[in-house]
This record gives structure tokens, sequence and C-alpha cells, in this order.
């Protein structure tokens, strides 16, 4: 520690595992990344795939996550747990390559567009496509595949891993008020969005015409 640095709360920490980790990456001690990295990785990799859906981008996202928290390592206060603080950058990371990546889409819907002078609707698979039927588990990813990505955000933090408001509000940077409210919501949107995928599960196929048989 640091001449003049307030002492670390053990309060916050995950058990003296989490403290003696961030204070043997204070010391220099070469091995410690080593070790924090195996003990959150397998977390940190959760919370990306949640995110993007995808587990090589979710990897890669992972990777980033742990680069930024190296660089950033000197700015870590104390103030919030460790594993607090390394879910706030991989959730920002996430939250950066989804906006990137809509941004992408929409510059490639838009190019479609002015080749084609068509509107570029989305292609809806015919239901000899579709794989069916959902189970529940395919149809909440798929409702959270469709959700803003603040809301996905605090679903994967509160339903997924288990956070509590406060370490949500610490990771969202956002008071515990606006933490309850956006969950609020965001579990009324996840509802309308699995109702939805339910029901059309259960549509009937269209009849088939009689005259058009030969």
């Amino acid at each position: 520690m640091r001449a003049g640095d307030a002492a670390p709360n053990r309060g916050l920490y995950e058990g003296d595992a989490d403290l003696d980790l961030v204070d043997a990456i204070r010391r220099g001690d070469t091995t410690a990344w080593d070790r924090l990295i195996n003990r959150y990785q397998h977390r940190l990799f959760t919370v990306c795939f949640r995110m993007v859906h995808d587990r090589d981008d979710a990897a890669e996202l992972t990777q980033e996550t742990f680069l930024k928290a190296v660089r950033a390592f000197d700015r870590f206060d104390g103030r919030a747990a460790l594993s607090t603080w390394l879910i706030r950058i991989a959730m920002n990371v996430c939250l950066s390559a989804l906006r990137a990546k809509k941004v992408r889409k929409h510059q490639s819907l838009d190019a479609i567009r002015e080749e084609t002078g068509s509107r570029g609707a989305a292609w809806e698979p015919a239901g000899k496509d579709r794989v069916e039927p959902w189970d529940e588990r395919r149809i909440v990813l798929w409702a959270l595949g469709e959700m803003e990505e603040e809301q996905r955000a605090i679903l994967v933090l509160r339903d997924s891993r288990g956070l509590e408001y406060d370490q949500i509000a610490q990771v969202l940077n956002v008071p515990v008020g606006t933490v309850k409210s956006r969950l609020f919501r965001a579990r009324a949107a996840l509802r309308a969005l699995i109702e939805e995928a339910r029901a059309d599960e259960h549509e009937p196929d269209p009849p088939t015409n009689p005259a058009s048989k030969p």
C-alpha cells in the first residue's frame, strides 16, 4: 500500500483472496494478474456471453476487459468490490461493442437500400426453416437479444449474475432508485417479448387455398 492510502475495506472484497490479489498487484507481484484472471475469467466471460450471445465475441470481450483492467488498475480505489469493478469494465466493453455493431448494421442496411432502392425488409424464415418448438431457454435468449442494450445489461446483472441493487448501481454508475425503475421496465419488456414469442410459436400455419391445387 502506498503511503497515505486509506486501508482497503475488507467488507467490500469476496474474502481475503481479493484483498491479497490487490495487495500483490500493487507490490508488483508478476504472478498476481495470472491469479486474478484465473479467479474471474469464467465469471466475466459469462457476463459478456449473456450480453452478446456469441462465444467467440464473448471471449474477445473478456480479454479486452482484462486489458482495460490492467491499464486502469492504478485508478482502482477499493470503494467498490473488485468483482464489481471488473464487471463494470466488462459491461462497458460489451455495451460499446453492441453499439458499434448496431451502427455497422445500420450502415450496411443503408448501403443495401441505396444499391437496390429497396426498403430492406428483414428476412423472415419460412415455417419449415424455423426450429420448432422453442424451449423456454431459447425463448428467453431470443428475447434478451431483442432488447435494448441497457435493459439487457440490467437483467444480466440482476437475474443472471445475482448482483444486489447497490452493486448494480456501482456497475452502471446510476442511483439505486434508477436501478429499480430500470429493472422494472426491463422485466416488463422481457415478459412482453416472451409472450410474443410464445404466441408466434403456437400460431397456426395459413390454410392452403383449395383453388391453388391442380
